[in-house]
């Protein structure tokens, strides 16, 4: 979560704009600094995505999982609007209001929209890779690997990416991992090293391209990390995982904290409102640029950033989560019951009309 946020610290505060500064010598040491710290989000995408395939490839979509993280989304999307709305940092439209009341606008790029989709896709993926031999997984994943991953890193042959179906695809990988355990898989020292070389070329490839992009006059200093589906994202995502996984770290801390991972995303990229106000209004990220502070300005930003979203959530789950799902266990045995007799008599009329 901390390289996400290191990402938007650079890409939605202006900072990668045509015009701004950071072009203007972008192999002076503050635009190559503020590059290689920008160059993270997509790869944490992907560590997210694994972990999430990797456990609830063993578990199950409970209709309370869905509404918890639901309702988390719409608590921000409601709360921040009315935020901005209320102290006149944004004016009223219709489409902004029916924006908030969505939890789920694009299922293209929107990290929200795509993962909620995702989610409720589980159920029917594990039916999948639990029905398949090993074999068939492992072919499974060379083709869709194939045609993501080569194709994605390839771009003389692009492919259009669904964010939904790259998930899939994230997922499928972890489930392999889990479902058939390998030697090689739980070799800690390897990973570890796998994990240092694959950050160290994703960081001399943004150097690289940003030096290249001086010679044929385009900027595309994140060509190799720029989605989450090229071959660097992927391959520091999937060894950084595997690393962690292996480490056996129990911390009740880092679960508490880990709690929060997915609030303090919806609070600091919750709209291009809260990107405005945030990263351009009130941190200035671009006024700062080449400034003394300026890398104290950007590690701290991200620092406080998480730390104060992490409070946030923390009093949201306490406050409002927690008294929310003792709500809804009580009225979702009715709920369950009125919904099962309805699905009973819509397939018992489809059997007579078939």
């Amino acid at each position: 979560m901390l390289g996400i946020i290191a990402h938007h610290y650079v890409v939605n505060s202006g900072l990668t704009s045509p015009n701004s500064p950071l072009w203007q010598n972008v192999l002076s040491g503050p635009s190559l600094f503020l590059l290689v710290l920008g160059a993270w989000g997509k790869i944490g995408i992907n560590c997210f995505v694994l972990i999430t395939g990797y456990f609830m490839c063993q578990s199950h979509i409970t209709a309370r999982k869905f509404i918890k993280l639901l309702a988390e989304v719409m608590f921000y999307n409601i709360v921040f609007y009315l935020v901005f709305l209320l102290s006149g940092y944004e004016a009223f439209s219709l489409k902004a209001l029916i924006k908030a009341l969505m939890p789920i606008t694009s299922i293209a790029q929107n990290f929200t929209g795509t993962y909620l989709v995702f989610f409720l896709c589980i159920p029917f993926l594990n039916i999948l890779v639990h029905n398949m031999t090993e074999m068939q997984h492992a072919r499974l994943l060379l083709l869709s690997s194939f045609m993501y991953i080569f194709f994605g890193t390839v771009k003389l042959l692009p492919v259009t990416m669904n964010y939904v179906s790259w998930y899939i695809v994230l997922f499928f990988i972890a489930s392999y991992i889990r479902l058939y355990p390998k030697k090689l898989f739980d070799s800690t020292r390897f990973w570890g090293w796998m994990t240092s070389i694959t950050v160290l070329l994703s960081a001399a490839s943004v150097v690289a391209c940003a030096w290249m992009g001086t010679k044929i006059g385009r900027n595309a200093p994140f060509f190799f990390v720029s989605d989450s589906n090229t071959f660097l994202a992927v391959a520091t995502g999937l060894s950084s995982f595997l690393w962690f996984k292996n480490l056996k770290i129990r911390s009740r801390f880092i679960n508490i904290v880990a709690s929060t991972c997915f609030g303090v995303l919806m609070i600091h990229a919750n709209s291009d409102t809260m990107r405005q106000w945030l990263w351009r209004d009130t941190l200035n990220n671009v006024g700062m640029y080449g400034k003394p502070m300026m890398v104290y300005h950007a590690i701290g930003s991200i620092v406080g950033i998480f730390t104060v979203c992490c409070l946030i959530d923390l009093l949201r789950i306490r406050f409002i989560e927690k008294p929310f799902l003792k709500f809804w266990d009580t009225c979702w045995d009715g709920i369950n019951k009125s919904f099962t007799s309805f699905e009973t008599k819509f397939s018992t009329k489809l059997k007579i009309q078939g």
